[in-house]
């Protein structure tokens, strides 16, 4: 079965057409642009988006006959269509519904014990109750129910999507009334849950046979515990039971759920791209690399708050460690660690003898040795950077193949990792303002 996997991301899209032995025979890809219009809000354009998916399927060649199609895509994001309209997308990043969420709080427990999930602005319920204004006629959705919509037109969304939505019950993997009711989201406006590989209509003729959240896909793709390196990052690792400080979670439905825990990381990629801005440079790893330490500088990019494990929408992006001997090179090393930090801050969490890694940022050599050292265990990366289009590609046809990996092994002393674990811990706090002499500073 040859199967063209379309991924669709925060950043871009990728198509991959993948043959029935699992080599790729054609990739395309197309970007989508971020727009940040108020302080906290990230959006981006729908029609933007489906264009982008049309010109990757465009861009396969012609005269391969595809048997299915395979769609992954961006969690949590948020759009409202009927008809001609559509709404901005709300991204999964944006942070403008924190205080719709804090009137909440009272029924926190309660949403964590039917959801499985932190009552956070990045999950989709309040950005929904947003964009619907009091509307109830209109579709509301995740990116993936509103590309099966323009792809196939049905109205369905795919049960790991709808897990991450804070309106699908977790153990009865359905809508709840009593959530939907909370937060103001009509349920006759919610897209059928279906499960990963139910099948979505067709489009063109060509079925659309899987679906999957793209963080999702990568986990069914290496078949055991993963860190993504994107935008942001999802470390997930399978579990039936839940962690404190990680999201409990549908990883997808087939003919039985499959769970898993996973930390949400609010900007990986983001933090590389934003230092590579502030330093006015294209690549960042070179001027990092002219850098054997950050000589104790330390970058927390918490640009909309940070996610797991401190879900704490308050903390601010700081840069900590600053002097005069303090160089551009020490800034983007630091940007680098950053990103293998908060990974750590979740690893810590869960025990795990190794690490499998996925996404565009672990083509940097740097970043997964470092991830390798400030962890204390072997990283396995994919030779694929599409280990997302790949997974529902194998969803799609039937079942998981083995990929390579080239793995990186910890080169530093116990003693060291523990020192810059708490250097960055230090800076955490500086962050969440919470250190006794910031705190002091306050009064």
């Amino acid at each position: 079965m040859t199967v063209l996997a379309i991924d669709q991301g925060t950043s871009s899209t990728k198509g991959v057409l993948v043959a029935d032995d699992g080599i790729v025979l054609a990739r395309a890809s197309a970007r989508v642009s971020c727009s940040f219009p108020h302080p906290g809000w990230v959006e981006q354009d729908a029609d933007e988006i489906w264009e982008s998916v049309q010109a990757v399927i465009a861009a396969m060649p012609l005269g391969t006959p595809i048997d299915a199609i395979a769609l992954s895509t961006q969690r949590e994001s948020a759009v409202v269509w009927s008809g001609d309209f559509v709404s901005p997308v709300i991204g999964w990043q944006d942070a403008r519904t924190a205080p719709d969420c804090d009137r909440l709080r009272e029924h926190e427990a309660f949403v964590r014990a039917r959801t499985g999930l932190a009552l956070d602005p990045m999950f989709s319920a309040t950005k929904l109750h947003t964009l619907l204004d009091g509307r109830d006629d209109r579709h509301a959705g995740t990116i993936d129910a509103f590309l099966i919509h323009r792809l196939t037109g049905e109205f369905a969304i795919e049960a790991g999507n709808a897990s991450r939505t804070l309106l699908m019950n977790l153990e009865t993997l359905d809508w709840d009334p009593e959530l939907c009711a909370l937060f103001g989201v009509p349920l006759h406006t919610l897209p059928e849950i279906r499960r990963s590989d139910a099948g979505f209509g067709e489009h063109r003729g060509i079925p659309l046979a899987a679906v999957l959240a793209d963080s999702h896909a990568a986990l069914y793709a290496h078949g055991a515990a993963k860190a993504t390196y994107g935008t942001g990052s999802s470390v997930m690792v399978p579990s039936d039971a839940s962690v404190d400080g990680l999201a409990h979670t549908l990883a997808w439905l087939t003919d039985k759920p499959v769970y898993a825990v996973e930390g949400n990381i609010l900007a990986s990629a983001a933090a590389l791209d934003w230092m590579a801005r502030t330093l006015h440079v294209d690549r960042l790893e070179p001027l990092a690399l002219d850098a054997t330490t950050t000589d104790g500088v330390h970058l927390v990019p918490a640009f909309s708050g940070l996610g797991a494990p401190h879900w704490d929408r308050g903390a601010s992006g700081v840069i900590a460690g600053l002097t005069l001997g303090t160089r551009p090179k020490h800034l983007a090393r630091a940007a680098f660690e950053s990103v293998a930090h908060q990974i750590c801050d979740i690893l810590d969490l869960v025990g795990l003898e190794a690490l499998h890694a996925d996404g565009g940022a672990t083509a940097s050599a740097l970043l997964m040795q470092l991830q390798a050292d400030l962890s204390g265990r072997p990283v396995h990366v994919s030779a694929s950077p599409e280990m997302s289009a790949l997974g529902a590609a194998d969803l799609a046809a039937g079942g998981r193949r083995e990929r390579p990996v080239r793995t990186f092994e910890p080169a530093i002393s116990d003693d060291e990792r523990h020192t810059r674990r708490e250097a960055w811990h230090a800076a955490v706090r500086r962050s969440r303002m919470a250190t006794p002499e910031l705190e002091a500073s306050l009064r």
